[in-house]
């Protein structure tokens, strides 16, 4: 897409969502970082006509994201530094709920997440996840089960919280 005025109009009503995608999932200074390197991808690769371009811009910032995860993991460094708080506040400071969310896969995490912290409707969620709306809905209600499971019996380590959160 080369439509300077289409690209704008994406940029300036989906900026915000995209940075919060990255407040939730990153340290606080690569927030922007990320952000950018998120439109620079949309604007060497978004399609001429897209319906629903948050969705894709959160499939494009998942990637950028696990891109980004990659690079500190061969530094030796995590995903988030100490700066960014208690994990638990991201879960109104439910330290359970917290170490339950971190024992589950990455996966389910972001299924949850897309729905829960995003907004998205299923169908939208399905699309930033790259599959149909009902794998999506199936992919949801076992993360949601799993995450159940884990609150009913939770974790005992929580090192992985600040580890995968």
């Amino acid at each position: 897409m080369r439509d300077k005025q289409q690209f704008r109009a994406i940029y300036e009503e989906h900026h915000a969502a995209v940075c919060a995608y990255f407040a939730r999932r990153a340290a606080r200074d690569d927030v922007e970082d990320l952000a950018a390197e998120t439109f620079a991808v949309a604007w060497r690769k978004l399609p001429r006509r897209i319906e629903h371009p948050l969705p894709w811009l959160y499939a494009v910032a998942g990637n950028v994201l696990s891109n980004h995860r990659r690079k500190l993991a061969r530094r030796g460094e995590f995903a988030l530094d100490p700066s960014t708080g208690d994990p638990a506040e991201r879960f109104g400071g439910d330290r359970g709920l917290a170490r339950a969310f971190a024992a589950l896969s990455e996966r389910d995490r972001e299924a949850i997440c897309l729905v829960a912290w995003e907004g998205l409707s299923v169908g939208d969620a399905a699309r930033a996840a790259g599959c149909s709306a009902a794998t999506f809905h199936v992919r949801l209600s076992r993360a949601r089960a799993r995450l159940g499971r884990l609150l009913e019996n939770p974790p005992v380590s929580t090192f992985v919280i600040q580890e995968k959160i």
